[in-house]
């Protein structure tokens, strides 16, 4: 960890901005690009002032970044990108992804994924990631390059190895199925935490409207108006000041939505692990029929019902020349499978191995910010509750003075 492009470097996403131009089929549309800027920290610790390096990127840009990390580095829990359109909303905010107060909260979401990724020990490394922050043009040119769309697997191979794995490793199946509940209870979380907003936004409303009658009472009354505009105004602040707590209710809700998306990252690392089982399994499966073959051709026997046996039959047995030939190709098929599955075990071992290591980071990592969140989100509450005691006993004190 000491060596992490973080502790080196200071990445921050300072701002987002509206643009409009023409994609790549020459259609307009409007878009929002962010300004990434990176500052070298070792020349500040010696006293010098490091300069600010600064670019733009487009969301579809760290789509891309994501994309090809996720492809490069399939034994990592790569990490999420915040939501392209908002979603698990209250109702009185906007879901329109232009929304100002949304684009600020992707703008933050973007800065995590990039410390994220800065932070990791494998990924900080890669060449393409520090071409994204620091070169304007021909990173995208790098990530071509590479290759990376040809390695992606397709998800119908996916889903034909999924239900096609004969001996499936049980630890990744129990965290796959780990990841599907705790995708399912975080969604119910963000669900519940949606409707409480809504009637925390609604109770903080309605005393907005006790202010407005104790205003429009007080001045009806001569010695009870004082008392009574004072515990108007405590009203009105408590009312208005619902929007600052709604703001730090969606930093909580981004939060647990960051961990609703690694849900996905963990079930991709299973899925990748799934398609090397299923390979070595086809592979070993072929190896082993091939050596039936052999066997079979060089004995003379058939132990299994075949097209060929049948075609034998009808038109004559092949030439010892022929038989000898197609043995020889055999045995090469053999010699060059043994070899090929052999790579396969020490592949897969390999990213057993890795893609386990990185997993107990990232729960190690999991439990800490989890924690964090919910205690955060005990004490607003605490706070808020606290705030409403506060403001009827500052309304009790004004009615005594009355």
């Amino acid at each position: 960890m000491e060596d992490c492009l973080a502790k080196k470097m200071e990445i921050t996403v300072s701002e987002a901005e509206k643009r409009t131009g023409r994609n790549a089929m020459n259609i307009q549309e409007t878009y929002t690009a962010y300004l990434i800027e990176t500052r070298a920290v070792e020349s500040q610790s010696e006293g010098q002032c490091a300069p600010v390096e600064s670019l733009w990127r487009r969301y579809s840009e760290f789509e891309l970044l994501r994309n090809y990390l996720s492809v490069t580095y399939p034994h990592i829990v790569v990490p999420p990108l915040p939501e392209k359109r908002a979603d698990f909303v209250w109702h009185k905010l906007s879901a329109d992804n232009m929304d100002p107060d949304f684009v600020e909260r992707r703008r933050i979401g973007l800065e995590n994924f990039l410390l994220r990724v800065a932070s990791h020990p494998v990924l900080c490394q890669d060449k393409i990631f520090y071409a994204f922050l620091m070169q304007e043009g021909g990173w995208k040119e790098m990530v071509n390059e590479t290759g990376f769309q040809l390695k992606a697997d397709s998800r119908l191979k996916a889903l034909n190895a999924t239900f096609r794995v004969k001996n499936p490793d049980k630890r990744f199946t129990e965290l796959k199925h780990y990841s599907d509940e705790l995708q399912s209870v975080i969604s119910h979380l963000l669900r519940v935490r949606a409707r409480v907003a809504d009637r925390l936004y609604g109770v903080y409303k309605v005393h907005g409207n006790y202010g407005r009658v104790f205003s429009e009472w007080s001045a009806i009354e001569k010695e009870m108006g004082d008392g009574l505009q004072s515990a108007g105004h405590h009203m009105d602040v408590y009312a208005a000041s619902i929007d600052d707590i709604l703001e730090e209710e969606e930093h909580y809700a981004d939060q647990l939505k960051e961990y609703l998306f690694y849900a996905e990252a963990l079930r991709a690392v299973c899925r990748k692990h799934e398609l090397m089982q299923y390979d070595l399994e086809m592979a070993a499966q072929d190896l082993t029929s091939k050596k039936q073959q052999c066997e079979e051709l060089a004995t003379g026997t058939v132990r299994t019902f075949s097209l060929k046996g049948m075609t034998s039959k009808l038109f004559g047995q092949e030439t010892p020349e022929q038989r000898e030939a197609k043995i020889k190709v055999l045995e090469e098929q053999i010699q060059e499978g043994e070899e090929q599955l052999k790579s396969k075990n020490l592949e897969g071992r390999d990213f057993v191995k890795s893609a386990w290591a990185d997993i107990e980071r990232f729960k190690e990592q999991k439990n800490h910010d989890l924690k964090e969140a919910l205690i955060s989100y005990a004490v607003m509450q605490i706070s808020m509750c606290k705030k409403g005691i506060q403001v009827w006993t500052n309304a009790k004190e004004c009615f005594s003075k009355m």
